[in-house]
């Protein structure tokens, strides 16, 4: 299967990050439904040729491939499940994908649902925020049969540079729960290190400044730096999705017994004291 212009995509979830995904979509050229609980949300949207839908069924029944971009699992579990939800409309030959972070579970088990009805599901997280969704950057973490991937990678491609197959069902969730608990690590690591230059008597600006520009750069280094060099302002804006993530991630390991008392996590633990940090 190859990707086609002519190929209809639907998309749900249209906030700071995937509003720009939408946007790229339509812009692209593709056929492109939207559905919003909020109609305000959809103003946007009327100069680029997106039609809307008045439920997420009427939205899946007008699409081949069908987006979801929400914040957690009760909200895939939501518009998944009951007689208005996409499973509800999507027809035979469909394919969901999942771009929220969820439990790789959350995938599966959407996947037992949608194969009665023949639709496939490819679970294909994002990383990076609105500025790379709006610059085609973001990273696309995608899981699930190769030959689906395929039909889907030109759409991911309108917005995601690089797109990567990680492997069956769910691993695109382990590959982003892994990258967001590596990045609340390296916040809290980030921090630390400025807090501690400035007890050696290093003035704090001007150690913000060099550091992002050597050897010890790093995405979570700048954010910090520009929220002022503490944790309190990343964790007032971030800190509840990373708290989320990091809960999957420790929920995953300790499922597959990966983690024990031989196999010491530093990374995990980083995480959750970076946390506890931010008050999460």
């Amino acid at each position: 299967m190859r990707g086609r212009r002519d190929m209809r995509v639907g998309f749900i979830g249209l906030g700071s990050q995937g509003a720009p995904m939408a946007r790229r979509i339509a812009e692209a050229g593709y056929g492109t439904t939207l559905w919003a609980r909020r109609t305000a949300t959809l103003e946007p949207f009327a100069d680029t040729g997106a039609k809307t839908a008045g439920s997420p069924a009427e939205l899946a029944a007008a699409s081949d491939v069908v987006c979801l971009c929400v914040v957690d699992d009760a909200d895939v579990e939501q518009l998944t499940t009951g007689g208005d939800s996409v499973l509800a409309g999507m027809r035979r030959g469909g394919v969901l994908v999942v771009h929220s972070t969820v439990h790789p579970e959350t995938c599966r088990r959407l996947e037992e649902r949608a194969r009665v009805q023949r639709v496939s599901v490819l679970d294909a997280p994002v990383s990076g925020g609105g500025r790379a969704a709006e610059q085609g950057t973001l990273l696309v973490m995608a899981g699930g049969d190769p030959q689906v991937f395929a039909f889907c990678r030109p759409l991911f491609a309108t917005y995601g540079d690089p797109v990567v197959h990680l492997g069956p069902l769910g691993s695109g969730q382990v590959a982003k729960l892994l990258n967001n608990v590596l990045f609340t690590a390296h916040l809290g690591l980030a921090a630390n290190a400025l807090e501690l230059g400035s007890r050696l008597g290093l003035d704090t600006e001007g150690l913000g400044r060099l550091l992002p520009r050597g050897s010890a750069a790093s995405f979570a280094l700048e954010r910090v730096v520009d929220a002022g060099g503490t944790l309190q302002r990343v964790g007032a804006h971030a800190g509840g999705l990373l708290a989320k993530d990091v809960r999957l991630f420790t929920s995953l390991v300790e499922a597959l017994g990966v983690d024990g008392e031989d196999q010491p996590d530093p990374v995990r633990e980083a995480a959750l004291l970076t946390l506890r940090a931010m008050g999460r």
